[in-house]
């Protein structure tokens, strides 16, 4: 059977339909202007598929677009392409489904700040723990750790530069994890940015007891950056309610005890 040469023409695979289809689909949602959200059904794989010159949005005011792992190339992209604010959280099989405040749901409270304040900012407790002590101020970005990497090298390669860096991901052995964020310090991602916020890297146990763990994977390659370091937030792939953080804002980082962000100016207008 002869290999299909465009990606955009298969339905086959492990993909819902076409990357044409879905383009589509996700072209027109962002441009219905009855709609006031576009709200993520689930991560899964394919939305890299969707980075293609044919999928154009020509919006200058976005909807709120919400979602996170694998959707992080989108945001990514949404950043790069549009300066778009995009809200890093909690989606209708992956959040909203287990409710709020309740294990592997969301926190309702951090999401009704990010989606609703049109006034002034908001602070988020991050659960964590400070690796780094320190304050940082700088504009929230990032996401899924691995999303973040395969934006290098493309035209829409995520500028982290004054940023405060977030990275989180699930089910990768701490060698993986070094490797993507060795890879990610050679490409100088690291250069100039203000803090970084680490997710639980829930499944990420060493295969042997008594190796390194991701925490210390984390700590050994970051910490000499000597910049506010903050492990274990409740973001992303975490089993505790999910924070939604809004994307492409200003923010304050508090590296201290169990960390806190500041977000100092409303994600969403009126």
């Amino acid at each position: 059977m002869p290999v299909n040469s465009d990606p955009f023409a298969s339905t086959n695979d492990y993909f819902a339909a076409s990357a044409k289809d879905r383009s589509s689909e996700l072209t027109a949602a962002l441009a219905d202007k009855s709609s006031g959200a576009v709200i993520c059904a689930r991560g899964g794989y394919g939305s890299t598929y969707l980075l293609d010159k044919k999928f154009k949005v020509a919006s200058p005011r976005p909807p709120i677009f919400l979602g996170y792992s694998d959707i992080t190339s989108l945001e990514i992209y949404f950043w790069q392409k549009y300066r778009w604010v995009t809200f890093y959280g909690p989606m209708v099989a992956a959040g909203f489904d287990s409710g709020a405040n309740v294990a592997s749901g969301y926190d309702e409270s951090s999401f009704r700040a990010a989606l609703t304040e049109t006034r002034h900012g908001w602070s988020l407790n991050l659960d964590g723990q400070s690796l780094v002590t320190g304050d940082a101020r700088g504009v929230l970005l990032g996401g899924c750790m691995t999303m973040v990497e395969s934006s290098l090298g493309t035209p829409w390669e995520l500028e982290t530069r004054g940023s405060i860096l977030v990275l989180e991901d699930r089910g990768m052995k701490p060698f993986q994890v070094d490797r993507v964020l060795t890879h990610l310090r050679q490409a100088g991602k690291f250069a100039g940015v203000r803090g970084i916020v680490l997710g639980e890297f829930p499944e990420c146990e060493p295969a042997i007891e008594g190796s390194p763990t991701v925490r210390d994977v984390a700590l050994r390659i970051l910490g000499g950056l000597h910049i506010p370091i903050v492990w274990g937030a409740r973001i992303g792939h975490t089993p505790r309610p999910m924070l939604t953080l809004p994307l492409g804002v200003r923010a304050r980082m508090l590296a201290r005890g169990a960390g806190k962000l500041d977000i100092l100016e409303p994600a969403v207008i009126a």
